[in-house]
């Protein structure tokens, strides 16, 4: 499977439920890349305005290179779609995000979204979430004992480092413990465990949040209806 052109699919469909004078939540990852090339595209051929709400640092970046104003979410008064991809997603709708390290912001933007669009390739659709590790943004105060706790608790817990060996740091400078749980069979009680843990300042589950999924394949894409009854 060629999983770029899977992306490209995805992130190319997306482009097309965004409309002149919306103001945007763009996400952030590979298949989001996708995305903004073709906003980029409509940007500059038929002078579609919209402004953007990146939620990562990339994402500002590559938006105001292709002529994208942007803007941070606390210098708009609402945001009508917000656009992202997602690590995992399992047959319930529910997301695993936090990957790429933005799950924070990710989850402030989409959390104040009219409207929530999922982009994903076909290999991050499954049955049940927990396969990807469940990302933790943690305070670097305390990081050790947390560890221990999540490892007491028998959530596999690691430590995302760089090449270097360092801890790898979020946008604010905090850490990323990595929850290796191989299957999560009830989501919404983990949400409330990790919830109720000082030191967390969020986690990677997104539940009960996206509104539309769009899974991108080699030659064409599937829409999902991914609306709360």
């Amino acid at each position: 499977m060629d999983k770029e052109l899977m992306k490209k699919v995805a992130g190319q469909e997306a482009v097309k439920y965004i409309k002149d004078g919306m103001t945007v939540g763009l996400g952030t990852g590979s298949t989001v890349k996708y995305l903004l090339d073709a906003l980029g595209e409509r940007v500059a051929k038929e002078g579609l305005r919209i402004i953007g709400v990146p939620t990562s640092n990339r994402s500002a970046k590559r938006a105001r290179d292709l002529g994208i104003d942007v803007k941070s979410i606390d210098d708009v008064d609402h945001i009508d779609l917000t656009i992202d991809g997602a690590d995992q997603i399992d047959e319930n709708f529910q997301g695993i995000k936090g990957g790429g390290v933005a799950h924070l912001r990710e989850k402030i933007v989409a959390i104040n979204s009219d409207r929530n669009i999922w982009i994903v390739d076909a290999t991050k659709m499954a049955k049940n979430l927990g396969s990807f590790p469940l990302p933790l943004e943690v305070t670097p105060y305390g990081s050790t004992h947390l560890f221990k706790r999540l490892d007491d608790m028998g959530y596999h817990p690691t430590f995302r480092t760089n090449a270097k060996g360092g801890h790898v740091l979020t946008h604010a400078d905090n850490y990323i413990i990595d929850l290796n749980l191989g299957y999560i069979e009830h989501p919404h009680e983990l949400e409330t465990i990790l919830n109720n843990m000082t030191g967390i300042v969020e986690h990677g589950l997104f539940l009960d949040v996206v509104d539309m999924v769009i899974v991108g394949y080699e030659d064409h894409s599937e829409t999902f209806d991914a609306k709360r009854k």
